[in-house]
């Protein structure tokens, strides 16, 4: 029996050491070990495994296709901080106001079935979006872009509705990826986009489909023969990896013995315990840091506990308010990841640039911030007593300076005040019978939180913690865990109250356009029609004037870091999401096989093994053996 396999069934116990490369030949899909770099799959075991329809809702594609096969206008270059073109030539060259664009095709590339990428790809896929108000993402690219002409077979002009500065960012990825893709014409043309499986899929990238498990765990790609007639290839060159495969291994558990006995090379995330058992079992296991906090704490979207703002009693900013102080941080982030977390009360990622952006310059605005009624929720000290906490706890390398602590957790967060959260509630209507709450309507408050079933771990755990903080606070409070497919289609079309989200609360430049433009009003959708952004049907008329401004002006505008910092002052205000931590990436990397990841000390890109770039890096891995 293969060792994949075997693992599969729990018959891998850990050992002392690691096996050597050389004595696994193949892989349990009948590829070389040393050829195929596998990769854990970011959503799990796929549903719907023939289904690779990136437009339809409820399809997942971060099995591969995402990362190793499509391609997208503009891709992000973390390490750098700016975009860089793909399927595009050059950056979008514009008129003076902004509404009309030459964008340039890159040249010389073939989809995998030898057809060449040309424009025409470019407007059918306009043309389909348009004509085709069933997708989710139609409404929201019609308000923005007005019409593509094709200028020549390598060359497309764009219309812009309105001044559209930053129409790289809305055609192309800086955080994760981007609705826009191109599709061929050849493959697309007569189908309904509707309802067309895309499967098998023709790729634009350097890989091409090769197999999958009908039960969605497992997916392989292989190297196209023509890879040189790809962006990757353009762009980096030619890949090592002969095969990528992406695989399920199921619960964390499974997915660390895999790793362990060297059946992953790179995975997603895990918990901080797991990191310390994988560390301790083969010493070719490495995280982002080699030492606390181990984890990329840098990751462009934090987590928190997100609401349908247009269900009551969720409608009200009190409620969100008490339901927020009824929290206990400290303890909240001990239950999840063992304190290794940066708290953040802005709608933004307290990464290290943002950090010194927004939250640091707005720490006294925070500390001086009031509620109506004249309450001031923020706590400074909230890193102060965890690291106070930690360092008690036998944990290394936690500074005592009270700044240095703030810098590493966080410049703070709200009280854990059960007395004004009780004050709050009474205030909107509810009310307390002997300890069990109740709605202004008299029915029982309770809380079904929506999160992750073994993907997104951190948001999964915070979703348990935070749960137990608001059932001792008396309001009992479930988690119920949804696959990928299932947990994002809720979002979208608005089915849930609250959920352990992340969608809007992303950020990777001093320019906040890229996520919190998704807060507008004009992204409001009925409940039960699927939403491109503003899941939480939040409206706000004073943060969507604010949003108006910020799309007219460019990103490098100095007006951009104020106008960012009163967007997020309207977030605290109404607070639509109780935004909690920055996300810490223990995503670590097995290097029996493969080298030169990117990491701490080899800053080429971010860990970012999720993201439509990492084709990117891939492409720089090496392999072991060949050294």
């Amino acid at each position: 029996m293969a060792l994949g396999l075997a693992v599969l069934m729990g018959g891998t116990m850990l050992s002392g050491a690691a096996a050597p490369a050389w004595a696994q030949e193949m892989t349990d899909v009948g590829t070389p070990r040393a050829e195929t770099l596998i990769v854990d799959m970011l959503n799990a075991r796929v549903g719907n495994p023939t289904n690779m329809n990136m437009y339809q809702q409820g399809v997942t594609t971060n099995h591969g296709y995402h990362q190793m096969a499509g391609a997208l206008l503009y891709d992000i270059d973390t390490a750098k901080g700016s975009q860089i073109p793909d399927l595009a030539a050059e950056m979008p060259i514009a008129n003076e106001d902004f509404t009309v664009f030459t964008v340039p095709l890159r040249q010389g590339l073939t989809w995998s079935d030898g057809e060449a990428f040309t424009a025409d790809d470019v407007i059918f896929t306009d043309q389909m979006l348009r004509n085709t108000p069933a997708l989710g993402y139609s409404a929201a690219y019609t308000a923005q872009i007005a019409s593509m002409t094709k200028v020549d077979d390598h060359t497309v002009e764009i219309t812009t509705t309105k001044p559209t500065p930053r129409l790289s960012i809305v055609l192309g990825s800086v955080i994760y990826g981007n609705p826009f893709h191109v599709v061929p014409q050849h493959v697309w043309e007569g189908q309904d986009p509707a309802t067309f499986p895309n499967f098998p899929p023709v790729s634009i990238s350097a890989y091409k489909y090769k197999d999958h498990d009908p039960n969605g765990t497992w997916f392989l790609w292989e190297k196209r023969e023509d890879w040189q007639n790809s962006d990757v290839g353009q762009i980096v060159g030619e890949p090592k990896p002969q095969y990528v495969l992406f695989r399920s291994y199921g619960t964390e558990e499974r997915r660390v013995l895999a790793m362990a006995s060297n059946e992953i090379d790179i995975l997603t995330d895990i918990s901080p315990e797991s990191l310390d058992i994988l560390r301790n079992q083969n010493d070719k296991v490495r995280g982002w840091f080699t030492d606390f906090p181990y984890a990329n704490l840098d990751d462009p979207c934090e987590r928190g506990m997100h609401f349908n703002t247009s269900k009551a009693p969720y409608d009200d900013a009190r409620t969100r308010w008490a339901l927020a102080l009824a929290i206990n941080a400290e303890q909240a982030s001990i239950a999840t990841f063992s304190g290794m977390m940066r708290a953040s009360p802005l709608a933004m990622p307290p990464t290290t640039v943002l950090m010194d952006t927004y939250h640091q310059p707005m720490a006294q605005w925070l500390s001086e911030f009031a509620l109506e009624d004249g309450y001031k929720p923020f706590d400074p000290d909230y890193a102060v007593r965890l690291g106070e906490r930690l360092r008690s706890e036998g944990v290394e390398n936690i500074p005592e300076d009270p700044e240095a602590l703030r810098e590493l957790l966080g410049v703070g967060w709200w009280k854990h005040d059960p007395e004004q959260a009780t004050k709050l509630l009474l205030d909107v209507g509810f009310t307390n019978d002997g300890g069990v709450w109740k709605k202004p309507d008299g029915t029982p408050f309770t809380i079904n939180i929506l999160a992750p079933a073994d993907f997104e771990v951190q948001s999964q755990r915070l979703a348990f913690a935070v749960a137990n903080e608001w059932t001792q606070f008396g309001i009992p409070a479930q988690v119920q865990q949804m696959q990928a497919g299932a947990f994002f289609t809720a979002e979208n079309t608005g089915d849930y109250e609250v959920g352990s989200y992340w969608g809007m609360s992303c950020g990777i430049v001093p320019d906040p356009f890229v996520r919190m433009e998704g807060w507008h009003k004009d992204y409001v959708r009925e409940n039960g029609t699927p939403a491109s952004s503003n899941q939480g049907r939040y409206v706000d008329d004073e943060l969507s004037a604010l949003i108006d401004t910020l799309r007219t002006i460019p990103a490098d505008d100095p007006q951009i870091v104020p106008l960012g910092t009163d967007i997020l002052k309207e977030l605290v205000e109404g607070l639509p999401a109780i935004e909690m931590f920055g996300t810490s990436k223990f995503v670590p990397v097995n290097e029996t096989y493969w080298t030169n990841y990117p990491s701490a000390d080899n800053y080429y890109e971010g860990p970012w093994w999720w993201w439509s770039n990492f084709k990117f890096i891939a492409a720089k891995l090496e392999p072991v053996a060949a050294q």
